[in-house]
């Protein structure tokens, strides 16, 4: 990603940054690599940037929501309603019946309870609604905790135990129409060997379900594949080759049955960068402090998960004749907000930081203007796209301004 600093220095700061090149390439890069017969759906709970959708729908891409608002806005960015699937834990009756009026795709449901309420807003409705269960498949996804959604202890989904009772329930359901099964293990993976663990898993669940003469026309197995935050520059496309083919080898599809996936972070994380200027340099005992304008209220991941972003001042990057110098400093970065995990990294090693220098923080193309607050009551940054600026990245050596 070549940054035009330059352009930058008369620009308001905080603003999101989106490299629409960069995103162009990591999906033709998904779709070179997914089997055509698989169905890709974007999960708009990483970024609903209206300029973000539309390039992924544009694409043929289908759409994956969590909320209600998010169904609304899939509509509205032009997605088919064929395309849609809606999951989520606690689906209320005001959005179900956004569903149910735009005719999804497909309900991931994951309670009994929510398939009572479905299908009686359906039968009020005159509709029949089509659901996918979301089973719990109790893999561990070797991910952080808070964004691990396949074991029993997780909150998602219906448990292997329960699944008895629930298609007992079914056949009492005259407004529904069951589809298929879902899965999600968790977000941030990997080691692609999780999702061989989810294969093996499913194709014991499909026996299940074959025993029983239930007929699947789908298999959804969410998403959840990483991206590199330490690395964003070389591996600025994820690795959909490997992702794909472990799918390919070991999930064992029955004939006519589609398999969907449900990519968010993967295909939008590494086109966002969040840019901001540093307000004050502050020497402390032990550390010092570079105070830049942008806070948790326009990135919380590393509050919120102590999240790592690769952290650069793009005004004077990183030279070998600085380090020679010794011209590099430890400094906690860290935001306005006035709260103490309001720090994107602690111990930085950057060059010497001025008032002014413009830092970038990479990979916020995923959960970054979506999870934005006015906390504080601040202004929301605005968002500005590579394409209405001109390319004027400062010169360093051996190319090392291209970032």
């Amino acid at each position: 990603m070549k940054f035009p600093v330059n352009s930058f220095q008369n620009i308001s700061t905080p603003f999101y940054y989106y490299d629409l090149s960069l995103l162009k390439a990591n999906i033709a890069a998904l779709k070179n690599a997914v089997n055509p017969e698989y169905v890709v759906h974007y999960a708009l709970k990483a970024n609903a940037n209206n300029r973000i959708l539309d390039i992924i729908k544009n694409n043929g891409i289908g759409a994956d929501c969590v909320s209600g608002n998010e169904v609304k806005k899939a509509v509205e960015a032009g997605f088919k309603s064929s395309e849609i699937a809606f999951a989520g834990v606690g689906k209320s009756d005001e959005e179900i019946l956004i569903a149910l009026q735009n005719d999804i795709f497909c309900f991931n449901s994951e309670s009994g309870e929510e398939i009572k309420v479905i299908n009686e807003l359906a039968a009020k409705s005159g509709k029949t609604a089509h659901i996918a269960l979301r089973i719990n498949p109790n893999v561990h996804a070797n991910t952080h905790k808070y964004i691990t959604t396949g074991l029993e202890e997780n909150k998602f989904g219906i448990n292997l135990w329960e699944l008895d009772s629930v298609m007992e329930l079914l056949k009492t359901c005259k407004n529904i129409r069951l589809l298929g099964i879902h899965f999600h293990i968790g977000s941030q993976i990997n080691d692609l060997s999780n999702f061989k663990n989810l294969c093996t898993k499913i194709n014991e669940i499909q026996q299940w379900f074959e025993e029983r003469n239930y007929k699947l026309e789908h298999i959804n197995a969410g998403g959840g594949l990483g991206v590199d935050y330490h690395h964003p520059v070389e591996n600025s496309v994820p690795d959909y080759k490997g992702y794909f083919e472990v799918f390919d080898k070991f999930l064992e599809l029955r004939k006519e049955q589609k398999l969907h996936f449900e990519l968010g972070r993967a295909i939008v994380a590494q086109c966002g960068s969040l840019i901001s200027k540093v307000l004050y340099v502050k020497k402390g005992v032990n550390t010092s402090f570079v105070i830049l304008d942008a806070g948790m209220t326009e990135l919380i991941r590393p509050a919120l998960y102590q999240s790592y972003h690769k952290i650069e001042n793009i005004t004077s990057p990183p030279t070998p004749l600085l380090k020679e110098r010794g011209a590099e400093c430890r400094y906690d970065v860290v935001g306005p907000i006035c709260e103490s995990s309001d720090c994107f990294g602690k111990a930085v090693i950057l060059p010497e930081t001025k008032r002014g220098d413009i830092f970038a923080i990479r990979t916020t193309g995923a959960y970054g203007e979506v999870m934005a607050s006015n906390y504080n009551l601040r202004e929301k940054a605005k968002a500005i796209y590579s394409d209405e600026l001109k390319a004027s990245p400062l010169p360093s050596p051996k190319g090392e301004g291209e970032i």
